[in-house]
């Protein structure tokens, strides 16, 4: 279990995170939304301790993240952010290996090895493994970038919770490997012992894949809960400053939107 409460985080005397509660459950996929300077990725990096808090806490497990150690809590807390720069040349196997450093010391075992192999199968990136990263486009980057951060809590810890932070991840991937890569992630959220929590701009994706969404507005929880109860025209209207249209799928049930706006000329009337 993942628990924050009353976070507040500041910029000078601006609060990006206006004393913010919440609690995250294993086995559900978790996404954060909200317009541009809502607060989301300041939020992320207060709950995987990229940042600390002007007040409040992060909870894992029952156990305050500002006591962790480093070593500690990479394995078993990972984060992707929106991108990552690598200024070195160097293959994709051994990126990806970069992943399983908080579980060795020297050397890489036989099981590290093992989970460099699984994840890049798991993001179809096992024929780049001997390719330089700098040779990739930005989405084979992105899809290799995956992969070395969930081979840091690839398996599962006794007695742990694993927690996986995504900040806007769906960068640079084209439609395809966006919707592919949000279905993996189902599936790794999907365990008992595994919590995810995620930013991303796309609604509709947020409304086909979330089991439960975080509205974020001016740094603060504007809606929280089911779909349905967060991707209403109220809600939308207030973070967003449009006018959606909410249609369902009659074959799945899910929610997907459209968003009116108005193309007269400033100054028309009709």
């Amino acid at each position: 279990m993942l628990t924050a409460t009353n976070l507040v985080f500041r910029a000078g005397r601006r609060a990006l995170i206006d004393r913010i509660s919440a609690s995250f459950e294993p086995m559900r996929l978790h996404l954060v939304i909200g317009p541009n300077g809502a607060g989301k990725s300041t939020f992320i990096r207060l709950l995987s301790r990229l940042l600390r808090p002007g007040e409040g806490q992060v909870l894992y497990d029952g156990r305050d993240v500002a006591h962790c150690k480093e070593r500690e809590l990479a394995q078993c807390r990972a984060v992707l952010s929106q991108a990552v720069e690598v200024a070195f040349s160097i293959p994709v196997r051994e990126l990806v290996l970069m992943g399983r450093y908080p579980h060795f010391t020297a050397r890489p075992g036989a099981a590290d090895l093992e989970v460099c192999d699984e994840v890049m199968q798991f993001f179809d990136v096992t024929e780049m493994a001997d390719r330089s990263y700098g040779t990739l486009s930005g989405g084979e980057k992105q899809r290799v970038q995956f992969a070395r951060v969930l081979a840091q809590i690839w398996r599962p810890l006794d007695g742990t919770t694993r927690l996986l932070f995504l900040d806007e991840p769906l960068t640079f991937l084209d439609i395809r490997h966006q919707i592919d890569f949000m279905e993996k992630v189902r599936v790794f959220a999907s365990q008992k012992d595994v919590v995810v929590v995620g930013v991303v701009h796309d609604l509709n994706l947020a409304a086909q894949f979330a089991d439960r969404l975080l509205l974020l507005h001016e740094g603060r929880v504007l809606a929280d809960g089911a779909i349905t109860e967060v991707l209403t025209q109220q809600h939308l209207r207030t973070a967003f400053a449009v006018s959606p249209v909410l249609l369902t799928n009659p074959a799945s049930g899910k929610t997907h939107l459209a968003f009116e706006t108005d193309s007269r000329p400033a100054g028309s009337s009709r």
